[in-house]
Protein backbone atom coordinates (compact mmCIF):
# COMPACT_ATOMS: atom_id res chain seq x y z
CA UNK A 1 0.00 0.00 0.00
CA UNK A 2 2.94 2.34 0.63
CA UNK A 3 4.18 1.67 -2.90
CA UNK A 4 0.70 2.28 -4.32
CA UNK A 5 0.43 5.57 -2.38
CA UNK A 6 3.81 6.92 -3.47
CA UNK A 7 3.48 5.86 -7.11
CA UNK A 8 0.04 7.51 -7.09
CA UNK A 9 1.77 10.69 -5.92
CA UNK A 10 4.34 10.35 -8.70
CA UNK A 11 1.56 9.99 -11.30
CA UNK A 12 -0.32 13.05 -10.00
CA UNK A 13 2.58 15.52 -10.17
CA UNK A 14 2.94 16.08 -13.98
CA UNK A 15 -0.74 16.67 -14.85
CA UNK A 16 -0.99 20.29 -13.67
CA UNK A 17 2.54 21.14 -14.81
CA UNK A 18 1.47 20.72 -18.45
CA UNK A 19 -2.04 22.04 -17.76
CA UNK A 20 -3.45 24.53 -15.23
CA UNK A 21 -0.13 25.52 -13.65
CA UNK A 22 1.45 26.10 -17.05
CA UNK A 23 -1.54 28.25 -18.04
CA UNK A 24 -1.04 30.31 -14.87
CA UNK A 25 2.64 30.80 -15.77
CA UNK A 26 1.69 31.94 -19.27
CA UNK A 27 -1.06 34.24 -18.03
CA UNK A 28 1.27 35.87 -15.49
CA UNK A 29 3.81 36.36 -18.31
CA UNK A 30 1.12 38.16 -20.38
CA UNK A 31 1.01 35.53 -23.12
CA UNK A 32 -1.88 36.06 -25.55
CA UNK A 33 -5.08 34.38 -24.36
CA UNK A 34 -5.59 32.67 -27.73
CA UNK A 35 -2.20 30.96 -27.42
CA UNK A 36 -3.00 29.87 -23.86
CA UNK A 37 -6.23 28.31 -25.10
CA UNK A 38 -4.43 26.32 -27.79
CA UNK A 39 -2.13 24.90 -25.10
CA UNK A 40 -5.05 22.86 -23.74
CA UNK A 41 -4.34 20.45 -26.63
CA UNK A 42 -1.07 19.34 -25.00
CA UNK A 43 -3.16 17.03 -22.82
CA UNK A 44 -4.18 14.82 -25.76
CA UNK A 45 -1.66 12.03 -24.90
CA UNK A 46 -3.73 11.22 -21.81
CA UNK A 47 -6.78 10.41 -23.95
CA UNK A 48 -4.99 8.17 -26.47
CA UNK A 49 -2.49 6.36 -24.25
CA UNK A 50 -3.97 3.03 -25.32
CA UNK A 51 -2.21 3.53 -28.68
CA UNK A 52 1.24 2.75 -27.26
CA UNK A 53 0.28 0.65 -24.23
CA UNK A 54 0.74 -2.60 -26.25
CA UNK A 55 4.45 -1.75 -26.64
CA UNK A 56 4.74 -1.60 -22.84
CA UNK A 57 3.10 -5.01 -22.57
CA UNK A 58 5.25 -6.54 -25.28
CA UNK A 59 8.74 -5.21 -24.53
CA UNK A 60 10.68 -5.56 -21.28
CA UNK A 61 13.42 -3.01 -20.43
CA UNK A 62 16.81 -4.59 -19.66
CA UNK A 63 16.56 -3.55 -16.00
CA UNK A 64 14.07 -3.89 -13.09
CA UNK A 65 11.54 -5.96 -15.05
CA UNK A 66 8.58 -5.23 -17.33
CA UNK A 67 6.56 -2.96 -15.01
CA UNK A 68 9.22 -1.27 -12.86
CA UNK A 69 11.50 -0.87 -15.87
CA UNK A 70 8.91 1.20 -17.73
CA UNK A 71 8.01 3.04 -14.51
CA UNK A 72 11.59 4.24 -13.94
CA UNK A 73 12.04 5.21 -17.60
CA UNK A 74 8.86 7.30 -17.64
CA UNK A 75 9.54 8.89 -14.22
CA UNK A 76 13.04 10.01 -15.17
CA UNK A 77 11.74 11.24 -18.54
CA UNK A 78 9.07 13.34 -16.80
CA UNK A 79 11.70 14.84 -14.48
CA UNK A 80 13.97 15.75 -17.40
CA UNK A 81 11.14 17.22 -19.51
CA UNK A 82 9.81 19.32 -16.60
CA UNK A 83 13.35 20.56 -15.89
CA UNK A 84 13.69 21.59 -19.54
CA UNK A 85 10.40 23.50 -19.23
CA UNK A 86 11.94 25.40 -16.31
CA UNK A 87 14.66 26.75 -18.62
CA UNK A 88 12.21 27.69 -21.40
CA UNK A 89 10.37 30.95 -21.97
CA UNK A 90 6.65 30.82 -22.90
CA UNK A 91 6.78 34.41 -24.20
CA UNK A 92 9.74 34.28 -26.57
CA UNK A 93 9.56 30.56 -27.48
CA UNK A 94 5.96 29.33 -27.09
CA UNK A 95 6.57 26.60 -29.71
CA UNK A 96 9.40 25.06 -27.68
CA UNK A 97 7.34 25.28 -24.50
CA UNK A 98 4.42 23.56 -26.27
CA UNK A 99 6.68 20.74 -27.47
CA UNK A 100 8.09 20.24 -23.98
CA UNK A 101 4.59 20.28 -22.46
CA UNK A 102 3.50 17.58 -24.93
CA UNK A 103 6.55 15.52 -23.95
CA UNK A 104 5.64 15.90 -20.26
CA UNK A 105 2.08 14.76 -21.01
CA UNK A 106 3.34 11.82 -23.11
CA UNK A 107 5.82 10.60 -20.48
CA UNK A 108 3.23 11.19 -17.75
CA UNK A 109 0.62 9.13 -19.62
CA UNK A 110 3.26 6.42 -20.09
CA UNK A 111 3.92 6.45 -16.36
CA UNK A 112 0.16 6.06 -15.79
CA UNK A 113 0.14 2.99 -18.06
CA UNK A 114 3.05 1.36 -16.24
CA UNK A 115 1.84 2.19 -12.71
CA UNK A 116 -1.76 1.15 -13.44
CA UNK A 117 -0.48 -2.18 -14.74
CA UNK A 118 1.86 -2.56 -11.77
CA UNK A 119 -0.77 -2.02 -9.08
CA UNK A 120 -3.29 -4.20 -10.92
CA UNK A 121 -0.78 -7.05 -10.88
CA UNK A 122 0.68 -6.51 -7.40
CA UNK A 123 -2.63 -6.25 -5.49
CA UNK A 124 -4.53 -9.33 -4.43
CA UNK A 125 -8.27 -9.47 -5.28
CA UNK A 126 -9.26 -8.58 -1.70
CA UNK A 127 -6.86 -5.58 -1.79
CA UNK A 128 -8.20 -3.92 -4.95
CA UNK A 129 -10.62 -1.59 -3.15
CA UNK A 130 -8.16 -0.41 -0.53
CA UNK A 131 -5.45 -0.06 -3.16
CA UNK A 132 -7.69 2.11 -5.32
CA UNK A 133 -8.47 4.42 -2.41
CA UNK A 134 -4.81 4.75 -1.43
CA UNK A 135 -3.76 5.42 -5.04
CA UNK A 136 -6.37 8.16 -5.54
CA UNK A 137 -5.29 9.79 -2.27
CA UNK A 138 -1.66 9.92 -3.42
CA UNK A 139 -2.71 11.27 -6.82
CA UNK A 140 -4.90 14.00 -5.28
CA UNK A 141 -2.19 15.12 -2.85
CA UNK A 142 0.25 15.40 -5.76
CA UNK A 143 -2.22 17.47 -7.78
CA UNK A 144 -2.53 19.82 -4.81
CA UNK A 145 1.28 20.16 -4.73
CA UNK A 146 1.78 20.75 -8.47
CA UNK A 147 -1.36 22.90 -8.63
CA UNK A 148 -2.17 25.04 -5.60
CA UNK A 149 1.25 24.81 -3.91
CA UNK A 150 3.05 25.70 -7.15
CA UNK A 151 0.88 28.80 -7.56
CA UNK A 152 1.62 29.88 -4.01
CA UNK A 153 5.37 29.36 -4.51
CA UNK A 154 5.25 31.36 -7.76
CA UNK A 155 4.35 34.47 -5.74
CA UNK A 156 7.69 34.19 -3.95
CA UNK A 157 9.95 32.36 -6.40
CA UNK A 158 10.68 32.47 -10.12
CA UNK A 159 8.72 30.03 -12.27
CA UNK A 160 12.04 28.43 -13.22
CA UNK A 161 12.67 27.55 -9.56
CA UNK A 162 9.10 26.31 -9.06
CA UNK A 163 9.35 23.90 -12.00
CA UNK A 164 12.76 22.64 -10.89
CA UNK A 165 11.33 21.89 -7.44
CA UNK A 166 8.40 20.03 -9.03
CA UNK A 167 10.83 18.07 -11.21
CA UNK A 168 12.67 17.11 -8.02
CA UNK A 169 9.50 15.65 -6.50
CA UNK A 170 9.61 12.93 -9.17
CA UNK A 171 12.49 11.44 -7.16
CA UNK A 172 9.81 10.17 -4.76
CA UNK A 173 8.50 7.91 -7.52
CA UNK A 174 12.00 6.92 -8.64
CA UNK A 175 13.08 5.87 -5.13
CA UNK A 176 9.80 4.01 -4.62
CA UNK A 177 10.20 2.13 -7.90
CA UNK A 178 13.77 1.12 -7.06
CA UNK A 179 12.68 -0.08 -3.61
CA UNK A 180 9.58 -1.99 -4.75
CA UNK A 181 9.39 -5.59 -5.94
CA UNK A 182 8.41 -6.67 -9.43
CA UNK A 183 5.04 -8.49 -9.70
CA UNK A 184 5.31 -12.24 -10.18
CA UNK A 185 3.41 -13.11 -13.35
CA UNK A 186 3.22 -16.70 -14.58
CA UNK A 187 2.06 -15.80 -18.09
CA UNK A 188 4.75 -14.72 -20.54
CA UNK A 189 4.47 -11.33 -22.31
CA UNK A 190 2.98 -11.30 -25.84
CA UNK A 191 5.33 -12.78 -28.44
CA UNK A 192 4.93 -9.92 -30.93
CA UNK A 193 3.47 -6.46 -31.32
CA UNK A 194 0.64 -8.00 -33.33
CA UNK A 195 -0.18 -10.26 -30.40
CA UNK A 196 0.11 -7.36 -27.97
CA UNK A 197 -2.43 -5.34 -29.97
CA UNK A 198 -4.90 -8.04 -31.06
CA UNK A 199 -4.87 -10.58 -28.21
CA UNK A 200 -6.01 -8.15 -25.47
CA UNK A 201 -9.16 -7.50 -27.53
CA UNK A 202 -9.71 -11.18 -28.27
CA UNK A 203 -9.14 -12.10 -24.63
CA UNK A 204 -11.63 -9.51 -23.38
CA UNK A 205 -14.42 -10.08 -25.90
CA UNK A 206 -14.27 -13.86 -25.54
CA UNK A 207 -15.57 -13.45 -22.01
CA UNK A 208 -19.23 -13.92 -21.26
CA UNK A 209 -20.80 -10.51 -20.67
CA UNK A 210 -17.96 -8.52 -22.25
CA UNK A 211 -20.27 -6.06 -24.01
CA UNK A 212 -22.36 -5.68 -20.86
CA UNK A 213 -19.20 -4.79 -18.93
CA UNK A 214 -18.44 -2.03 -21.46
CA UNK A 215 -21.98 -0.67 -21.16
CA UNK A 216 -21.64 -0.69 -17.37
CA UNK A 217 -18.34 1.21 -17.61
CA UNK A 218 -20.07 3.83 -19.73
CA UNK A 219 -23.02 4.19 -17.36
CA UNK A 220 -21.73 3.81 -13.81
CA UNK A 221 -20.35 7.35 -13.38
CA UNK A 222 -22.60 9.16 -15.86
CA UNK A 223 -24.65 10.76 -13.06
CA UNK A 224 -21.58 12.36 -11.44
CA UNK A 225 -20.29 13.44 -14.87
CA UNK A 226 -23.54 15.30 -15.57
CA UNK A 227 -23.88 16.76 -12.07
CA UNK A 228 -20.26 17.91 -11.95
CA UNK A 229 -19.91 19.32 -15.46
CA UNK A 230 -21.65 22.63 -14.66
CA UNK A 231 -20.94 23.09 -10.94
CA UNK A 232 -18.96 26.32 -11.35
CA UNK A 233 -21.51 28.12 -13.62
CA UNK A 234 -24.27 26.89 -11.29
CA UNK A 235 -22.53 28.34 -8.22
CA UNK A 236 -21.82 31.64 -9.98
CA UNK A 237 -25.47 32.00 -11.01
CA UNK A 238 -26.50 31.54 -7.38
CA UNK A 239 -24.32 34.52 -6.46
CA UNK A 240 -21.30 32.80 -4.93
CA UNK A 241 -17.95 34.46 -5.61
CA UNK A 242 -15.04 32.73 -7.31
CA UNK A 243 -13.22 32.88 -3.97
CA UNK A 244 -16.14 31.09 -2.28
CA UNK A 245 -16.15 28.40 -4.94
CA UNK A 246 -12.38 27.93 -4.92
CA UNK A 247 -12.12 27.79 -1.12
CA UNK A 248 -14.91 25.24 -0.69
CA UNK A 249 -14.17 23.07 -3.73
CA UNK A 250 -10.38 23.01 -3.18
CA UNK A 251 -10.73 22.83 0.61
CA UNK A 252 -13.76 20.85 1.74
CA UNK A 253 -14.08 19.17 -1.65
CA UNK A 254 -10.45 18.03 -1.69
CA UNK A 255 -10.52 16.45 1.77
CA UNK A 256 -14.00 15.01 1.21
CA UNK A 257 -12.79 13.26 -1.96
CA UNK A 258 -9.78 11.77 -0.17
CA UNK A 259 -11.95 10.68 2.77
CA UNK A 260 -14.47 9.12 0.40
CA UNK A 261 -11.87 7.13 -1.51
CA UNK A 262 -10.29 5.87 1.71
CA UNK A 263 -13.63 4.91 3.24
CA UNK A 264 -14.69 3.30 -0.04
CA UNK A 265 -11.48 1.29 -0.21
CA UNK A 266 -11.73 0.25 3.44
CA UNK A 267 -15.35 -0.86 3.08
CA UNK A 268 -14.48 -2.95 0.02
CA UNK A 269 -12.13 -5.04 2.17
CA UNK A 270 -15.24 -6.31 3.98
CA UNK A 271 -17.74 -6.35 1.13
CA UNK A 272 -17.83 -8.12 -2.21
CA UNK A 273 -17.22 -6.13 -5.39
CA UNK A 274 -20.84 -6.21 -6.54
CA UNK A 275 -22.28 -5.03 -3.22
CA UNK A 276 -19.69 -2.25 -2.95
CA UNK A 277 -20.49 -1.00 -6.45
CA UNK A 278 -24.22 -1.10 -5.65
CA UNK A 279 -23.97 0.76 -2.34
CA UNK A 280 -21.60 3.46 -3.56
CA UNK A 281 -23.48 3.76 -6.85
CA UNK A 282 -26.68 4.51 -4.95
CA UNK A 283 -24.95 6.99 -2.65
CA UNK A 284 -23.15 8.88 -5.42
CA UNK A 285 -26.43 9.04 -7.33
CA UNK A 286 -28.57 10.45 -4.51
CA UNK A 287 -25.79 12.94 -3.69
CA UNK A 288 -27.26 14.93 -6.60
CA UNK A 289 -30.21 15.75 -4.35
CA UNK A 290 -27.91 17.99 -2.29
CA UNK A 291 -27.36 20.22 -5.34
CA UNK A 292 -31.06 20.06 -6.09
CA UNK A 293 -31.74 21.38 -2.57
CA UNK A 294 -29.09 24.08 -3.01
CA UNK A 295 -30.78 25.16 -6.26
CA UNK A 296 -34.06 25.44 -4.33
CA UNK A 297 -32.55 27.42 -1.42
CA UNK A 298 -30.42 29.68 -3.62
CA UNK A 299 -27.46 31.60 -2.15
CA UNK A 300 -27.05 29.56 1.03
CA UNK A 301 -23.41 29.17 2.10
CA UNK A 302 -23.88 26.33 4.64
CA UNK A 303 -25.88 24.32 2.08
CA UNK A 304 -23.21 24.96 -0.52
CA UNK A 305 -20.57 23.50 1.79
CA UNK A 306 -22.78 20.50 2.53
CA UNK A 307 -23.52 19.87 -1.16
CA UNK A 308 -19.85 20.02 -2.19
CA UNK A 309 -18.76 17.82 0.72
CA UNK A 310 -21.49 15.21 0.18
CA UNK A 311 -20.97 15.01 -3.60
CA UNK A 312 -17.18 14.75 -3.34
CA UNK A 313 -17.27 12.18 -0.53
CA UNK A 314 -19.67 9.77 -2.21
CA UNK A 315 -18.17 10.33 -5.65
CA UNK A 316 -14.75 9.50 -4.19
CA UNK A 317 -16.08 6.29 -2.66
CA UNK A 318 -17.68 5.36 -5.98
CA UNK A 319 -14.42 6.06 -7.79
CA UNK A 320 -12.52 3.70 -5.48
CA UNK A 321 -15.02 0.90 -6.14
CA UNK A 322 -15.11 1.61 -9.88
CA UNK A 323 -11.31 1.65 -10.21
CA UNK A 324 -11.13 -1.66 -8.35
CA UNK A 325 -13.73 -3.08 -10.73
CA UNK A 326 -11.73 -2.02 -13.81
CA UNK A 327 -8.58 -3.62 -12.35
CA UNK A 328 -10.56 -6.82 -11.76
CA UNK A 329 -11.45 -6.91 -15.47
CA UNK A 330 -7.82 -7.05 -16.62
CA UNK A 331 -5.96 -10.19 -17.64
CA UNK A 332 -2.49 -9.94 -16.08
CA UNK A 333 -0.88 -10.94 -19.37
CA UNK A 334 -2.25 -7.76 -21.03
CA UNK A 335 -2.71 -5.49 -18.00
CA UNK A 336 -1.26 -2.31 -19.51
CA UNK A 337 -3.29 -2.50 -22.71
CA UNK A 338 -6.60 -3.63 -21.21
CA UNK A 339 -6.51 -1.10 -18.36
CA UNK A 340 -5.63 1.74 -20.75
CA UNK A 341 -8.44 0.69 -23.11
CA UNK A 342 -11.07 0.44 -20.37
CA UNK A 343 -10.17 3.77 -18.79
CA UNK A 344 -10.18 5.46 -22.23
CA UNK A 345 -13.64 3.99 -22.76
CA UNK A 346 -14.68 5.39 -19.39
CA UNK A 347 -13.38 8.84 -20.36
CA UNK A 348 -15.63 8.74 -23.42
CA UNK A 349 -18.63 9.23 -21.08
CA UNK A 350 -17.22 12.46 -19.61
CA UNK A 351 -16.52 13.89 -23.06
CA UNK A 352 -19.87 13.06 -24.63
CA UNK A 353 -22.27 13.86 -21.78
CA UNK A 354 -20.66 17.24 -21.21
CA UNK A 355 -21.73 18.57 -24.59
CA UNK A 356 -25.54 18.85 -24.08
CA UNK A 357 -25.51 19.72 -20.37
CA UNK A 358 -25.59 23.50 -20.92
CA UNK A 359 -28.60 23.22 -23.23
CA UNK A 360 -30.36 20.91 -20.76
CA UNK A 361 -29.82 23.17 -17.74
CA UNK A 362 -30.94 26.22 -19.70
CA UNK A 363 -34.19 24.58 -20.77
CA UNK A 364 -35.25 22.67 -17.63
CA UNK A 365 -33.75 24.78 -14.82
CA UNK A 366 -31.20 23.82 -12.20
CA UNK A 367 -33.52 21.87 -9.88
CA UNK A 368 -34.77 19.58 -12.66
CA UNK A 369 -31.25 19.34 -14.09
CA UNK A 370 -29.87 17.81 -10.90
CA UNK A 371 -32.94 15.60 -10.53
CA UNK A 372 -32.21 14.22 -14.01
CA UNK A 373 -28.60 13.59 -12.95
CA UNK A 374 -29.94 11.46 -10.07
CA UNK A 375 -32.16 9.48 -12.46
CA UNK A 376 -29.15 8.81 -14.69
CA UNK A 377 -27.62 6.70 -11.90
CA UNK A 378 -30.36 4.07 -12.28
CA UNK A 379 -29.30 2.35 -15.56
CA UNK A 380 -25.79 1.63 -14.25
CA UNK A 381 -27.20 0.24 -11.00
CA UNK A 382 -29.60 -2.01 -12.89
CA UNK A 383 -26.64 -3.44 -14.84
CA UNK A 384 -25.27 -4.82 -11.55
CA UNK A 385 -28.07 -7.39 -11.50
CA UNK A 386 -26.14 -9.02 -14.35
CA UNK A 387 -22.85 -8.98 -12.41
CA UNK A 388 -22.80 -12.71 -11.65
CA UNK A 389 -23.10 -13.41 -15.40
CA UNK A 390 -19.81 -11.63 -16.11
CA UNK A 391 -16.80 -13.93 -16.15
CA UNK A 392 -13.08 -13.62 -15.41
CA UNK A 393 -13.47 -10.92 -12.75
CA UNK A 394 -10.81 -10.98 -10.05
CA UNK A 395 -13.14 -10.97 -7.04
CA UNK A 396 -12.32 -12.58 -3.72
Amino acid sequence: MAVVLLTGFSCGIPLALSGATLQAWMASAKVDLAIIGVFSLVGLPYTVKFLWSPFMDRYIPPFLGRRRGWMIVSQLSVAVAVSMMAFSNPVTNPEIMALLAILVAFFSASQDIAVDAYRTEILKPEELGAGSGIYVMGYRIAMLCSGALSLIMSDHLQWKTVYLIMAGTMLIGVITTLSASEPEIKDKPPNSIKDAIIHPFIDFFQRRGAFEILVFILLYKIDTAVAGSLITPFMLQLGFTKTDIGAVMKGFGFFATIAGTLVGGAVMVRLKMRLSLLIFGILQGIAGFSFMLLAYLGHNYPMMMIAITVENFFSGAGTAAFDAFIMSCCNKKFTATQYALLTSFMAFTRVIVGAPTGWLAKNVGWEMYFFISVLLSIPGLLMLFRFNKWTNLRES
